[in-house]
């Protein structure tokens, strides 16, 4: 879409602020429930001390997630977008749920039976995930940056939020007979609640936003399938005037989309790549306690969070955007620089150095997240630009369950390591 074209239609702004709002709400819950994971990882290191929870859950989260992802990216064009986002979110709403249940049925012992129920539910998880990620973030490929912006931003919020409430629980709570456990039941309770409200905003709400029709319709005007039933959830002819023939010949292959923004592809895979071998197993198992005691991994999760949060914002100001691609693999290369800084300061610096680099890493996790997603989109109808973005996420899923992998590297040398 050019900017001329944008320039002629003023109706498409209507609603962009209420859109913007649910799109972090719809963005908080692609992600609240990795991060509660992550959040109450204190916990299941209590129940499961032999098991190393935070690496084999993230571990086991991933294969799940990108196997999904990559058969859905191959069908895009053919799947119901509505359905998927809804089946998604819904799949999310029960798994957390299970969660609370598994833990109520096995009264919050551990061993191998529950730690196995565990993975299962959090496989689902990574089933959910690649559903709505992949779902969402090639439907708001279709519209303008500033909504995939909010939506990634949500997801930054999902986990800043996660880790300040999971302090105060574990403030709160910490006293208390088995508070441990009573501050994870109500964190995932709250999740769950989030995870419904989705569920709501995307079937009733965000359909209805004129924003949202005025792009969907100009989509299925350049042939999508995927947004048919959700301009008829608006109340909304499809107005298509392409046939299959006529579609498939006029968009580019996968293959085509793929080679064209292969930069922005290895940059996402390389990023992800970084996070996931550092989070969250790195900061449990790595760090210590120094003078923060059972707390400090918890606040290095915290700091991590919020920096992402404000990196996923920082885009909003023109001059901090990085529109380059030659700039952006430059950043995304010069990150790497992080590792041996955190390596080194976890073995022999203080605290405070340790809080610091990991508030840039997150930081930069989220700058250079935003900038590539939103900047990659561009120039290509709608159904390119929603192939594109189920493409994208496979890299990010890609990128996330490869350093998940990495991360066992740091417990070489360790003692009792495995």
């Amino acid at each position: 879409m050019t900017d001329s074209y944008e320039n002629q239609t003023p109706v498409k702004l209507e609603g962009k602020f209420q859109a913007m709002v649910v799109s972090c709400i719809l963005g908080i819950g692609s992600l609240v429930s990795w991060n509660t994971l992550l959040s109450v990882g204190d916990y299941y290191y209590q129940v499961f001390p032999d098991y190393h929870p935070s690496r084999v859950l993230t571990f086991v989260y991933h294969p799940f997630a990108l196997g999904t992802i990559m058969i859905l990216a191959y069908h895009e064009s053919k799947i119901n977008t509505r359905k998927r986002n809804l089946i998604g979110y819904s799949l999310f709403t029960v798994s957390i749920f299970l969660l609370i249940v598994l833990d109520l049925t096995t009264k919050g012992h551990g061993g191998m039976g529950p730690y196995i129920g565990v993975c299962g539910i959090i496989a689902l998880f990574g089933i959910a995930d690649a559903v709505v990620r992949g779902g969402m973030l090639g439907d708001l490929s279709l519209m303008c940056p500033e909504l995939i912006q909010s939506f990634t931003a949500g997801m930054a919020v999902a986990a800043a939020l996660t880790s300040a409430f999971r302090l105060i629980t574990k403030a709160a709570f910490e006293k208390s007979h088995d508070g441990l456990r009573k501050g994870a039941m109500i964190f995932l309770a709250i999740s769950t609640f989030i995870e419904f409200l989705c569920v709501l905003l995307y079937a009733y709400v965000f359909p209805k936003l004129p924003i949202v029709k005025y792009y969907r319709s100009k989509a299925a005007s350049e042939g999508s399938k995927t947004v048919s039933a959700d301009l008829a959830a608006a109340g909304i002819q499809n107005q298509s005037v392409l046939t299959d023939d006529d579609s498939k010949n006029q968009r580019l292959s996968n293959i085509e989309l793929l080679f064209q923004n292969i930069d922005y592809a290895v940059n996402l895979f390389l990023v992800y790549v970084l996070t996931m071998s550092i989070l969250p197993g790195f900061l449990y198992e790595n760090t210590g306690q120094h003078g923060l005691g059972a707390w400090y991994a918890l606040v290095l999760i915290a700091m991590n969070n919020w920096w992402d949060l404000i990196g996923r914002y920082a885009p909003l100001v023109k001059r901090l955007k990085i529109e380059n691609r030659k700039g952006i693999t430059f950043a995304v290369l010069a990150r790497y620089v992080l590792v041996p800084a955190l390596y080194f300061t976890a073995k022999y610096g203080d605290k405070g150095w340790m809080i610091m680099l990991i508030s840039i890493f997150g930081m930069t996790n989220g700058h250079l997240t935003v900038c590539i997603l939103t900047t990659a989109p561009k120039e290509y109808t709608g159904p390119e630009k929603n192939a594109l973005g189920n493409l994208l996420v496979i890299f990010i899923i890609g990128g996330a369950f490869a350093g998940s992998g990495l991360g066992w590297l740091w417990l070489i040398g360790k003692e009792n390591a495995f």
